[in-house]
């Protein structure tokens, strides 16, 4: 059994994936630690489970064997560096870190110490993007030339979002650090190693942070993605679309299913793909299976730091005004 303590519920995510711990018969919520004492005493005591005010007491515990972060981003490096350094093994929210330096830190703890680390990349779970992967990797496309992926919602516009997550100093960002973190690693799973990237954030609610963005990417291979995120969107928006010079795919939703068309396929119309891949473990299940029985994690270190690399080059590209190289 996974002893997990649960560090912070300042993100919107922090419930679900205590939730999903839970959830899994190889663990359990077994402590809370929160940046504020007074909520996480609440959270504690909605768990049922002991709050631990000081965090270096709570990872000397012998009784915890990993920990899910999931504080403000600014605290990530410190957190995480401490819990690796205590040898407890680590699920985070994305993102890893705002700066790569900051990763390579978390990164190096985590390798010296030898514990299990797993960042949460849903969408890559899910059969409708699993088969983009695979009908990429078959070749169905030719040669990819443009992906756009866009993913929003009506968070900033309808105020559903805590007032915490439009703070720069705490997030690093706005709705292109959070949400379109997705847009980011799918883009960069999708297509490979990226090359520059341009970018053009604004704040149709005027709040401190961006909500309301898109970034352009130049791949080494040749393919132009643009990856667009909102948070003052009208209600939910997921769709993905690729182009190649032998075929293309596109996803309104996932709800909707997916079309494909290729030179590959008859008829050579866009068509129903037929039976999807099955869908991946959640990623914390990943995580927690990788703790206890030593099985592979799909979205480690090397993932979570590509990320950050996207993401420090796309807010540069925007305060800057200029296109940032990359790799």
């Amino acid at each position: 059994m996974l002893r997990v303590a649960m560090l912070s519920r300042w993100h919107v995510h922090a419930s679900q994936y205590a939730g999903e711990t839970r959830a899994n018969p190889d663990a359990d919520v077994v402590a809370v630690w929160d940046e504020d004492p007074e909520r996480g005493t609440a959270w504690a005591a909605e768990l049922q489970v002991p709050f631990e005010g000081n965090l270096d007491a709570l990872l000397a515990s012998d009784d915890i064997d990993a920990v899910c972060v999931v504080t403000p981003t600014n605290l990530h490096r410190d957190v995480m560096v401490r819990a690796a350094n205590a040898g407890k093994h680590i699920f985070t929210e994305k993102v890893l870190a705002t700066t790569v330096s900051d990763c390579h830190a978390i990164a190096d703890a985590v390798r010296d110490n030898d514990v299990k680390f797993c960042i949460s990349f849903p969408r890559r779970t899910i059969p409708e993007i699993l088969y983009a992967k695979q009908a990429l990797d078959e070749g169905l496309f030719g040669r990819v030339t443009a992906l756009r992926v866009r993913i929003a919602h009506d968070g900033a516009v309808r105020d559903w979002l805590p007032a915490h997550f439009y703070d720069p100093e705490a997030c690093g960002g706005g709705a292109m650090m959070d949400l379109g973190a997705h847009g980011m690693y799918l883009c960069r799973w999708l297509l490979g190693p990226p090359k520059r990237i341009v970018s053009v954030f604004n704040s149709v609610t005027g709040r401190a942070v961006d909500d309301n963005t898109v970034s352009v990417i130049e791949f080494d291979n040749g393919a132009i993605a643009v990856n667009e995120t909102s948070s003052a969107g009208f209600g939910g928006c997921y769709s993905l679309e690729i182009d190649g010079t032998e075929g293309g795919y596109r996803m309104l939703s996932p709800g909707e299913g997916v079309q494909v068309r290729s030179k590959h396929l008859e008829p050579r119309g866009w068509r129903n793909p037929g039976k999807l891949p099955e869908a991946h473990p959640k990623p914390i299940d990943q995580w927690i299976a990788g703790c206890v029985h030593d099985t592979p994690i799909e979205f480690g270190l090397t993932e979570a730091i590509q990320l950050t690399e996207l993401m420090e080059a796309a807010y540069a590209a925007d305060g800057e005004g200029r296109s940032v190289s990359l790799g």
